[in-house]
């Protein structure tokens, strides 16, 4: 119950077994004894001298208790949905609310005789709405109702007291896991939900093991039913085997459910974030338009898009669409960092600050932002603005190494040695194996002619991450300026090696070498 409201339902189902199974009640003898108003007293008793009417408290109790607590944790305000998640609870008309929901319930009931359509999100025009009784799937719900109807009337009016108790109990477990989800008592953030079938299916076994069993009674093809029965496992067995292995990624999942919810705008979503993820550029954007397409509204989906075109450089289409997701959802504070970016890029430097502000108003604690107002200052040689946004960032997130280096470069940029190696040491103290921030502070100790200590702290990033051209270039500089001239050497040529276009480090080996050769015509 803690983790999905289905849960609470198992104490109500456990309150049917106890009444159907343990106590034997009679449902329709206490249906005709409340409708004749009998005054006797039979069922009371029954109730005392079971125990029964002590464990019914207990359960009650015990519900309230859990509900209090969840209550307690979670608050007691009701969670904000949109209209994309459950369209039909927006629905202005009373009768296409009605109607709608039980097409869900059909659907449901659909589910658990055929389970072929499954579906990891049902929301975002998956299943349109029902605006008119001339839609031809209301003929799925007289079908739910049929079958409904004339299995409660087996359950109250059957002379088999036996019968009557196990259709019961299977009516039960069928439909008292699922009020939850019924939308009954208030709105769900979902049109279908393939886990809220999960306790539902101990009724539909039930049922469906009664009526293949009393199918057998009345027929001599006994063989026949017993393989319709295996067959029915065995094809159930391998649609589990199936979708088990769909779920066993996040690519084949989203993938899955393009072909039962090809208009829902969250699938393409996700393929586009996950092609996103492992670099497919080209194919996310593909996706995240077609999200776009078929919910205009889908700010998420622009969002990303517009980062993917950003990194692209297509910054006009990038700012056209970021502006229109914080047009549609002014409080999206993503979308706004993201949209001063692009106009950071665009040089357009006082539209990117009040984008930045914007986010900050939206989302107070926001390190990427700060961090990110920071460059734009840095950009616009306000020094002192970018330092406070920078270290508003690391306030908010101590471990935010961009930051943090960004503040020692600028330092060191602007000749505040001192302050920078200060500020180097306290970002080494939170973050002690960030090997960009050793070799950041490394640089401002070999400034400051602290020559053994910023030795000390490159190789220590050159072991962290060996292929850095800049790591050996910059060291052997450290040596060039200290006087070891063949560590210097040897440091210049793996630089060089791993970067050759590095035109600093040519120049500086160039120099070196030349150094070398005039001490070795002076030995001659």
């Amino acid at each position: 119950m803690l983790c999905k409201e289905q849960g609470i339902t198992v104490l109500g189902l456990n309150a049917v077994f106890d009444i159907l199974v343990i106590g034997k009640f009679n449902v329709l003898e206490i249906v005709q004894k409340v409708l004749h108003k009998d005054k006797s007293l039979e069922s009371l008793s029954m109730l005392r001298n079971g125990g029964l009417l002590f464990r019914m408290t207990l359960l009650t109790s015990g519900g309230a208790g859990m509900l209090y607590v969840r209550w307690r944790i979670m608050g007691t305000g009701p969670p904000a949905f949109t209209e994309v998640d459950n369209p039909a609870s927006f629905a202005d008309s009373m009768l296409v609310r009605a109607i709608n929901y039980n097409y869900y319930y059909s659907l449901n009931a659909w589910l658990l005789l055929c389970p072929w359509w499954l579906c990891f999100d049902w929301s975002m025009g998956c299943i349109p709405l029902i605006k008119s009784v001339s839609d031809w799937r209301v003929i799925a719900l007289a079908a739910l109702w049929f079958c409904l109807i004339g299995l409660i009337c087996q359950a109250l009016c059957s002379e088999d007291g036996h019968k009557r108790r196990i259709l019961t109990l299977g009516l039960g477990f069928l439909v008292i896991p699922f009020l939850p989800a019924s939308n009954l008592f208030f709105r769900v953030g979902f049109v279908v939900a393939e886990r809220v079938l999960y306790l539902p299916s101990v009724g539909y076994c039930v049922l469906l093991t009664f009526g293949f069993g009393a199918l057998s009674k009345h027929t001599k093809k006994k063989k026949l039913i017993a393989a319709v029965v295996l067959g029915i496992l065995l094809i159930n067995m391998l649609r589990c085997v199936v979708r088990s292995g769909q779920w066993r990624s996040e690519e084949q999942l989203f993938r899955s459910a393009l072909s039962v919810c090809p208009l829902n705008a969250k699938v393409h979503y996700n393929i586009g974030k996950n092609l996103a993820d492992k670099g497919n550029q080209t194919a996310a954007i593909r996706y995240y338009r077609e999200a776009v397409r078929l919910n205009p509204k889908y700010v998420h989906a622009m969002n990303n898009l517009g980062n993917i075109l950003k990194e692209r450089n297509e910054l006009q289409e990038a700012e056209e669409l970021l502006s229109l997701a914080v047009r549609i959802q002014p409080d999206f504070a993503a979308a706004w960092m993201n949209l001063g970016i692009v106009q950071n890029s665009l040089k357009r430097f006082e539209a990117a600050e009040q984008s930045y502000r914007m986010a900050i108003k939206h989302r107070r604690k926001y390190p990427d932002c700060y961090y990110n107002l920071g460059r734009l200052y840095a950009d616009l040689n306000r020094h002192v603005d970018a330092l406070n946004a920078w270290r508003n960032a690391t306030v908010l997130k101590p471990e935010h190494s961009l930051a943090w280096n960004n503040m020692i470069i600028l330092l060191d940029n602007t000749g505040n040695l001192a302050q920078a190696e200060a500020v180097g040491r306290e970002a080494l103290e939170l973050i002690p194996n960030d090997h960009s921030l050793m070799f950041s502070l490394a640089n401002v100790l070999g400034k400051s002619q602290k020559y053994k200590e910023s030795e000390a702290l490159f190789l220590k990033a050159i072991k962290a991450n060996p292929n850095a051209a800049s790591y050996h270039g910059n060291l052997a500089v450290l040596y060039h300026r200290w006087g070891h001239l063949d560590l210097a050497k040897k440091h210049y040529e793996i630089s060089l090696q791993l970067d050759p276009t590095a035109s600093g480090t040519k120049e500086n080996y160039g120099l070196l070498r030349r150094k070398l050769e005039l001490m070795q015509k002076k030995d001659v």
